[in-house]
C-alpha cells in the first residue's frame, strides 16, 4: 500500500498483504483467526496527524479489507474471526479526528463509504461464508472503534470497571457516527430508540453491566476471565459454522486460494488488467470501462485455476478499478460501461457459478462479485451502459448494465463500419433473478421493475438471446437506436450529463438506485451516510470554529443554533 500525497489530494494504492501490514496482525490457530489492531502512530496514509489511541485512517481500513478478503479465500479452514485490540487495555478510539479535520470533503466521503463497505463485508462473511466475526473489546471502544465491534456478530466486553463503549460523535465532534453506528444499534442490535438516544449523546458511553443490559454488548467478563470467555465464544461459533469441513488428504487443512498480486498497468489516463480496461477522457470528464469476457471455456477444476479463474480475476480487477477511480479521480463523473467477448462463453461461466454454488470457493466468488456490484451501486458517478456488436452482456455481466443509470443499445449494426457484424444481444440467466441482490435485498431486475405488476417478463425468457427490439419491449434498456442515431444520441447524452451539477447528480442517482424495500444496508448508505456527508460540510462541524477544528483545544465549539 503506497501513496503520494498532500492532505487533500492523495493517489491511493489499495494493494497490501499480511506481510506488509503496518497496523494489523493476523494469526491463524486452526479454525479460529485473530486480528489484532495495534496502529502505528507514525504510519498515517497522509502527513499531518498521528494515529494515537489506536485510531484509524483509510490506510488502516485498507488493511482490514484485505484481511477480510484473504480470510474468505485463503483460509477456508477458519470458522471464527476474533477482532481485538493489540495494546493492553485499548481496543480503538475510532477514526482519527485530526485526519478528518484536515481532509477535503470528498476524502471524508470516500473514507466513510469505503469503511462502511468494509463493515458490510464483515457482516457478509458472517452471514454467507460461515466465518463469524467476534469482537473482543479489551479496552475503550469509542466512535468508529465501537462501530468496528458493531460489525461483528458477538461482542465480548472486558468488565474492568473503566472500559466503556461509546458513540461520542454528536456531543464531541458535531457529526454523526459515520460507519453505520446508529443504524446498527437499532436495526441490528435492536437497542430501544430512547436508550440509543441517551447512548449517542453521552460522551463517556457505558461500561460493563449497563452496556450488557442495554444490548450494547453480548457478554461481559472480568479481566481474569476475559481471554477464556473469548475462547469459549469462539469455540461455540466454530461448532455452529456451516463452513465446508473437507480437508486436503494428508495436510490436515483445506487448500485455500491465494489472492496473488493483481496484474495491473497504471498510466496517466488508463488502467489495464487482463480482463478489464479503463480509459480516461479528462476533457469530457468520462471514463470508459470495458469488461472482457473469457477466452476459454469454463475449467473442469475451478480450484486449480485459483485467482486466474475468470469470474474471480474479473471481479478483483473491477473492485480495484472502482476503488482507484472513485478515490483518485473525483472529477471523472461519468463512467461508461462496455463489454467485449463471447455471449456463449460468459453464459457458460454463469451457468457454472450456479451449478457449483455449494462449493466453498465458488460461493466466495459469487459473494465477492455481489459485493463489488454493490460497490458500483453506491459509487457517486453517473453510470451508462453501451450495448453494441461485440458486447457480451449475459448473466453476471448483464448485472453491470442493470446497475447503470441508463442503457443504450444499438438496434442492428454499424452499416458503414462492419455491416457483416452480428447484432448485439442480451441474455438473462437464472442468476440474474436472485444471485446478485442489491442493498435492498432484491435483484437488479426486480429493483428495475419495482412497483410494476408483471414487470419481470424477462424471467420468462431466461437463456434466450434478446435483440434490441426484444430488450426494449421487455424494459431491459432505456433506448434502442439504429446506427443513424446511435452515436449522436449517445454523444449528446454524455455531454449533457457532464454539464449538470455533480452534487445534484449524486443526490439524484442515490435516490433512484434503491427503490423498493429499505434494509439496514440501504439506510447506512442512503440515509446515514447522506446526512453524515451533509453534516461534514456544515460550519458547526467543519467551520473554523466548528467542533472538528476545536476538538482537543480546550476551546468550546461555536454553533449556529438555528435548526435546519
Amino acid at each position: 500500500m503506497t501513496s503520494t500525497s498532500t492532505s487533500t489530494s492523495t493517489a491511493v494504492d489499495f494493494d497490501t498483504a499480511p506481510d506488509r501490514y503496518r497496523h494489523w496482525t493476523l494469526r491463524i490457530d486452526g479454525a479460529v483467526a485473530t486480528l489484532s489492531l495495534a496502529v502505528a502512530e507514525d504510519a498515517g496514509l497522509v502527513p499531518g496527524y498521528a494515529l494515537k489511541l489506536n485510531s484509524y485512517d483509510l490506510g488502516v481500513d485498507i488493511e482490514l479489507y484485505d484481511a477480510a478478503q484473504r480470510l474468505r479465500f485463503e483460509h477456508p479452514e477458519v470458522r471464527a474471526v476474533v477482532m481485538t485490540g493489540g495494546p493492553e487495555r485499548m481496543f480503538s478510539a475510532g477514526a482519527n479526528i485530526r485526519m478528518l479535520a484536515q481532509s477535503s470533503h470528498e476524502w471524508k466521503v470516500n473514507f466513510c463509504k469505503f469503511t462502511n463497505e468494509t463493515r458490510c463485508g464483515i457482516e457478509d462473511a458472517s452471514a454467507h461464508s460461515g466465518q463469524t466475526w467476534i469482537a473482543a473489546v479489551n479496552g475503550p471502544a469509542a466512535g468508529g472503534g465501537y462501530e468496528l465491534a458493531l460489525a461483528c456478530e458477538h461482542i465480548v466486553l472486558v468488565d474492568d470497571g473503566s472500559t466503556t463503549v461509546s458513540l461520542p460523535e454528536v456531543p464531541l465532534l458535531g457529526v454523526l457516527p459515520g460507519t453505520g453506528g446508529l443504524t446498527r444499534l437499532t436495526d441490528k442490535r435492536h437497542v430501544r430508540r430512547d436508550r440509543a438516544d441517551v447512548f449517542a449523546t453521552k460522551t463517556e458511553g457505558f461500561r460493563g453491566a449497563t452496556a450488557l443490559e442495554w444490548g450494547l454488548v453480548d457478554t461481559i467478563a472480568a479481566p481474569a476471565r476475559f481471554a477464556s470467555e473469548v475462547a469459549r465464544v469462539a469455540e461455540e461459533t466454530v461448532s455452529r459454522s456451516r463452513r465446508a469441513r473437507d480437508v486436503e488428504p494428508g495436510t490436515g487443512t483445506q487448500k485455500g486460494i491465494a489472492l496473488t498480486q493483481l496484474a495491473r498497468v497504471v498510466d496517466e489516463d488508463s488502467l489495464s488488467y487482463p480482463h478489464l480496461t479503463v480509459q480516461i477522457d479528462r476533457n469530457a470528464r468520462r471514463a470508459d470501462f470495458t469488461l472482457l469476457g473469457p477466452s476459454e471455456a469454463p475449467p473442469t477444476d475451478v480450484h486449480a485455476q485459483g485467482a486466474d479463474y475468470w469470474p474471480l480475476a474479473l471481479t478483483r480487477a473491477l473492485d480495484d478499478a472502482v476503488l482507484r477511480m472513485r478515490t483518485n479521480e473525483p472529477e471523472i463523473g461519468t463512467w461508461v460501461l462496455r463489454t467485449r467477448g463471447s455471449v456463449d462463453m460468459v453464459s457458460a461461466y454463469d451457468a457454472q457459478l450456479t451449478e457449483l454454488a455449494d462449493d466453498w470457493f465458488v460461493n466466495e466468488v459469487r459473494h465477492y462479485y455481489k459485493r463489488t456490484l454493490k460497490r458500483l451501486d453506491v459509487t457517486s458517478r453517473s453510470l451508462v451502459a453501451v450495448i453494441d456488436p461485440g458486447s457480451c452482456f449475459a448473466g453476471l455481466l448483464l448485472e453491470t448494465a442493470l446497475a447503470a443509470d441508463r442503457q443504450y443499445m444499438l438496434d442492428g449494426v454499424f452499416e458503414d463500419v462492419d455491416p457483416d457484424a452480428e447484432p448485439a444481444t442480451l441474455v438473462v440467466t437464472a442468476a440474474n433473478l436472485s444471485a446478485w441482490p442489491t442493498a435492498n435485498g432484491l435483484s437488479r431486475l426486480a429493483t428495475r421493475f419495482s412497483g410494476h405488476d408483471g414487470g419481470l417478463e424477462a424471467a420468462a425468457h431466461v437463456g434466450e438471446r434478446l435483440n434490441a427490439a426484444a430488450a426494449m419491449e421487455l424494459g431491459l434498456v432505456t433506448y434502442a437506436l439504429d446506427d443513424l442515431d446511435f452515436e449522436d444520441e449517445l454523444r449528446v447524452a454524455l455531454q449533457e450529463r457532464a454539464a449538470l451539477s455533480p452534487d445534484a447528480l449524486t443526490g439524484l442517482e442515490a435516490n433512484l438506485r434503491f427503490p423498493g424495500p429499505e434494509t439496514m444496508e440501504t439506510k447506512i448508505f442512503g440515509r446515514l451516510t447522506a446526512w453524515q456527508n451533509w453534516v461534514f460540510v456544515r460550519p458547526n462541524a467543519a467551520g473554523p470554529g466548528g467542533a472538528l477544528a476545536r476538538y482537543g483545544s480546550g476551546v468550546a465549539a461555536e454553533f449556529d443554533r438555528r435548526r435546519v
